[in-house]
């Protein structure tokens, strides 16, 4: 069973906690029909981006096992066989499809459906595009935050839109530098990151970094955002910062960006921080009563 839920990559359903995004800032955590709802969606995205692991672990399998990592995934080691593979990548196919029509939208299916096509197409070709690839990563965030949106029926906001983007590109960026570094250690050259070189990955994190930082104080200082939460909102810059200066400090001096996930859940202090920022957005949003 833990080969099984290896394959499936449990550990990255993390990912899919965006969809809760919309009902978080919406002060509609505590409703019930609406949590719900958006847990429909957490599943629906977890079984189709779990179908997408397969796919992607499969293509790779000759080379995984030339990396000194990988080479322990399921398929790659032999752990579970191409036919069980498929078995389990179609049973994730009927459950996303179950769940869609049981309680989804036709606007989540069609997203959901973007999703699978997008990434089928990332899995065979287009994760060798420099550029397209970080790109399609980044959509891929704001993806499951537009269907928690629909599952919802709440209006996704241009800030979280911009926010959630560029956030993911910095992981996307991040994952990439850090892959790079690796193969460059093991002397052995990827088609996925042909078009990359270090220069141009750190001026892009920069870049990104930067546009985040701005994009958040902005978020933060405009009326719209000050009326609807409290003017207090302003010190959660703090936490924000210093999220941003330890992912940095991850990435430029100990180089442990390769993956964004397993950095979340071994950095204490990012943890903290994210922690701290939640809980200071739950206080002004549902704890507030002196806008």
């Amino acid at each position: 069973m833990t080969h099984y839920l290896k394959l499936i990559r449990v550990n990255q359903w993390v990912k899919n906690l965006f969809v809760f995004l919309p009902l978080f800032f919406s002060g509609n955590l505590f409703n019930i029909d609406l949590l719900i709802e958006s847990f429909y969606g957490f599943l629906i995205f977890s079984f189709v981006a779990s179908s997408i692991y397969i796919i992607n672990d499969y293509v790779d399998i000759e080379k995984d096992k030339k990396h000194p990592e990988k080479k322990n995934r399921p398929l790659a080691s032999g752990k579970i066989s191409k036919q069980n593979a498929f078995i389990l990548f179609l049973v994730l196919l009927v459950l996303t499809c179950f769940l869609l029509w049981t309680f989804g939208t036709l606007q989540v299916a069609i997203l959901v459906g973007i999703y699978f096509l997008m990434n089928i197409a990332y899995s065979f070709k287009l994760k060798q595009v420099a550029i397209l690839d970080v790109m399609i990563i980044a959509f891929g965030f704001l993806l499951r935050v537009f269907v928690g949106g629909y599952m919802t029926g709440i209006l996704v906001s241009d800030w979280t839109i911009l926010l959630v983007f560029d956030l993911a590109l910095i992981l996307a960026l991040g994952k990439r530098r850090g892959e790079l570094i690796n193969a460059d250690l093991q002397g052995v050259t990827r088609k996925s990151l042909d078009g990359y070189n270090l220069n141009f990955l750190n001026s892009a994190l920069a870049i990104t970094c930067t546009v985040a930082v701005i994009c958040y104080m902005m978020f933060i200082l405009s009326p719209e955002t000050q009326s609807k939460f409290h003017h207090y909102i302003i010190y959660t810059f703090v936490f924000v910062f210093a999220a941003v200066l330890r992912y940095l400090q991850q990435t430029f001096v100990y180089a442990k960006t390769e993956s964004p996930t397993k950095l979340i859940f071994k950095d204490h202090f990012i943890q903290l921080l994210i922690v701290m920022w939640g809980i200071s957005y739950v206080l002004l949003i549902y704890f507030n009563n002196g806008k």
